[in-house]
């Protein structure tokens, strides 16, 4: 479709006790998650940027501000579930986490192991999008292919249970951070291995690596990091590559992209709001290029893309061809679902989606 829809034994002891909420800084707006449809919407954001720019009207200035702002999200969990951990991983991957859980606009709850009552009721009690991060996805048992597969079929159990998005994590390898000590422990650990078998054999086995740095390694990767980090280094991979592997074990991207799309309504809103805004704006101040621009394919293709977001992440799938034949058959498609049984979020995606096919198909011709 072009430029509208581009492609797209566990040795951690728990700090605190009762329910966590995390406090933390805001992450990077820029470092924020990659999506499928971002070119579209950030044409519109770009256009928008420019008149905001050019005109030095605060409204429009306003409107900018509220409609880039990085969605807020509150870590939430139980204690030892690694609320902490999980919000330090999120922070570093670009995730704005709220200051203040009251001023968020998502809900990540971090349970562990198992989905208890006490989960299910902190996920019950939320009045925000949600999404469960099963933390600690190392820890999951032994089986074919390892914890991480477990960790999977867990998460997708839980998301029957809960009817809330799930996905595991490894939070403690997401952002790790290896000094010369740690680097220099586990190059020797690949010359001689140490007993793995437990986190209590690894600290006590004979092995030249001092007791403490194996500690310290234990704190920093778990057993299931320092097994993998082990084997990358034997396989020849260079120390300074190691944070970067480990990250990929960590499942952080598929968190990330898990939150990005339970955000899809809040962005989708965000657009149509300042939409209704902008036309506002127009008819009172009589500015011919903001009439422009929202006539323009700018606010229309962004409008689709947003909606496009809404309805893929419910699992509704989206033609993506580009040709005219696809534009009209998605136009005509994308309206006969608006009239169906549909809720009213998506009847107005489907509104939005249709007319911006709609308008790639005159661009096509």
């Amino acid at each position: 479709m072009g430029p509208a829809i581009p492609s797209r034994g566990n040795c951690r002891s728990p700090a605190a006790r009762g329910s966590v909420t995390i406090v933390s800084g805001e992450g990077r707006a820029a470092a924020a998650p990659a999506d499928r449809n971002r070119e579209g919407r950030q044409i519109f954001v770009d256009a928008l940027a420019e008149l905001a720019e050019d005109s030095r009207n605060p409204r429009l200035r306003s409107i900018l501000r509220q409609l880039t702002r990085a969605p807020k999200v509150a870590v939430r969990g139980r204690a030892g579930a690694g609320c902490t951990t999980v919000a330090a991983a999120l922070t570093a991957a670009g995730v704005a986490v709220a200051p203040d859980p009251s001023t968020a606009d998502l809900d990540a709850v971090v349970i562990a192991e198992t989905l208890k009552p006490e989960d299910t009721a902190l996920i019950g009690a939320s009045q925000r999008p949600t999404v469960v991060i099963l933390n600690k996805a190392d820890l999951s048992g032994f089986g074919a292919g390892g914890p991480l597969p477990i960790a999977h079929r867990r998460a997708a159990a839980y998301r029957a249970l809960s009817g809330v998005p799930t996905v595991p994590m490894v939070a403690l390898l997401a952002a790790v951070r290896l000094d010369d000590e740690l680097l220099a422990a586990l190059t020797a650990l690949v010359a001689e291995p140490a007993d793995l078998t437990s986190t209590d054999a690894f600290v006590q086995c004979a092995h030249p690596v001092p007791a403490a740095v194996r500690r310290r390694l234990l704190a920093a990767l778990d057993r299931f990091g320092i097994a993998h980090a082990v084997l990358a280094l034997a396989g020849g991979a260079a120390p300074v590559a190691l944070p970067g592997l480990l990250r990929r074990h960590s499942l952080v991207e598929r968190v990330v992209a898990h939150i990005d799309a339970a955000c899809a309504p809040l962005r989708y809103h965000r657009i149509r709001s300042a939409i209704i805004e902008l036309r506002a704006l127009a008819a009172q101040s009589g500015d011919a290029r903001l009439t422009a621009f929202l006539a323009g394919d700018d606010a229309v293709v962004g409008a689709m893309a947003a909606a496009v977001d809404v309805v893929e992440a419910a699992g509704v799938p989206v033609d993506r061809a580009d040709d005219a034949g696809a534009h009209l058959r998605r136009a005509v498609h994308w309206r006969r679902y608006g009239r169906g049984p549909v809720a009213a979020l998506h009847r107005d995606c489907a509104s939005d989606i249709s007319r911006g096919s709609l308008r790639l198909l005159e661009r096509s011709r």
